[in-house]
């Protein structure tokens, strides 16, 4: 990157310490490019407590290299550095300009860090001009598709009172595992398994289920007023997100409408009280996204163009080195990819850590693994030539 070096480096820094990185080397045809994005440089926590290696300190076991990050995603961060450093020192003459953007944030990070600011600026619309692919799956396979993840709490109102006198009271937790049952039934109903699922080899449809849940804290003769369940929904790409947003919303409505239809567990079970001595007579169900519905927008599921020369350039070169080419999707999520797909990129998706090795404890990759995604990278480039 010095004053005759062939690399152009820019730094895109929009919030103090997290910059994202770009590097580009110029081809011969203005109008041509490809794009490696996605490798991110955040990592999900480590205890050193509960693994059997540093962390925070690369360790190579034969094949194996363990680290935080090794798989997700320094790993590819360290490939595409490799990558662009051959560029700069063999100097080949291509047509296309490759550009690697290395993203400062992807790890659940808040908006306006990494790649939605780089695209809101402007700052990779040369892209346009040939394929991108998203380094960030696992497994040296072509990733087709990814499902959108939307966080949801569920909070749930009732009437504390002494358990021996239930029907003086509104079970919070009753009501919260019962409306959260209905709402999972209504929602496997409007959202099921949807035909180019199986086209894309989806391992699952899309999904709702709760994943943590607390209520107010009292002794063991008390009934909770107050219980909250939360989870997320992993949607494939072929439904819109605003949809179930909107019939969510309608659903969380009719139950507290009908609140006394609910099913209730026992006699003494219920959802709506009488009497002057009573100051809570009905309880209430409250829905709260975990984010608004353009942020949610930011990490929608993506079905890739099968059809594009950029992926026939993929799958080429992954069953060259491979051996064979086994195209996949997943419902994990990746930012952005469905917003830069909707403007006009020619998104597709690869990785080469492994898949479960993802966000774990020891996790490693396989150094043969990223010694062949070199390989892979390098052959991309050719077959877009």
């Amino acid at each position: 990157t010095g004053k005759d070096g062939p690399l152009e480096l820019e730094v895109l820094e929009y919030v103090k310490g997290r910059p994202n990185v770009k590097i580009s080397y110029k081809g011969t045809d203005p109008k041509a490019t490809l794009g490696i994005v996605g490798c991110h440089l955040d990592v999900v926590p480590a205890n050193p407590e509960k693994w059997k290696v540093d962390p925070f300190k690369l360790t190579q076991k034969g094949d194996k290299l363990y680290g935080r990050g090794t798989t997700d995603c320094l790993g590819h961060v360290a490939v595409v550095t490799q990558l662009m450093a051959a560029l700069a020192e063999k100097k080949p003459k291509l047509k296309r300009t490759i550009v690697a953007l290395f993203i400062a944030s992807e790890e659940g990070g808040k908006p306006g860090v990494g790649v939605d600011m780089v695209v809101k600026n402007n700052k990779i619309d040369e892209l346009h001009n040939g394929p991108v692919y998203w380094v960030d799956s696992a497994d040296s396979q072509p990733c087709v598709g990814t499902a959108g993840s939307i966080r949801w709490h569920l909070k749930f109102h009732g009437r504390v009172f002494h358990s021996g006198l239930p029907h003086k009271g509104i079970n919070a937790l009753e009501l919260g595992m019962e409306a959260t049952k209905v709402l999972q039934e209504r929602f496997y109903k409007n959202f099921p398994a949807h035909k180019d699922e199986e086209k894309y080899k989806f391992m699952c449809p899309s999904t709702m289920k709760p994943t943590q849940m607390e209520c107010s804290k009292g002794s063991l003769n008390q009934i909770p007023n107050y219980c909250v369940i939360s989870g997320d929904i992993r949607l494939t790409p072929f439904y819109d997100v605003k949809d179930v947003y909107d019939k969510m919303e309608a659903w969380v409505k009719d139950l507290n409408d009908n609140i006394d239809k609910l099913p209730t567990r026992g006699p003494m079970s219920k959802y709506t009280l009488e009497g002057e001595d009573i100051d809570i007579k009905r309880g209430k169900i409250e829905l709260e996204w975990g984010a608004k519905l353009h942020e949610a927008r930011d990490m929608e599921g993506i079905a890739c163009n099968m059809d594009s020369k950029g992926f026939a350039a993929l799958v080429k070169a992954t069953e060259s080195v491979k051996g064979s080419a086994k195209p996949y999707a997943i419902t994990g999520s990746l930012p952005l990819v469905r917003k830069m797909q909707r403007e006009g990129f020619d998104l597709q998706i690869t990785g080469f850590g492994l898949s479960g090795a993802y966000h774990a404890d020891n996790e490693y990759c396989l150094l043969s693994d990223m010694s062949d995604a070199f390989a892979i990278l390098v052959q991309i480039i050719q077959n877009n030539e």
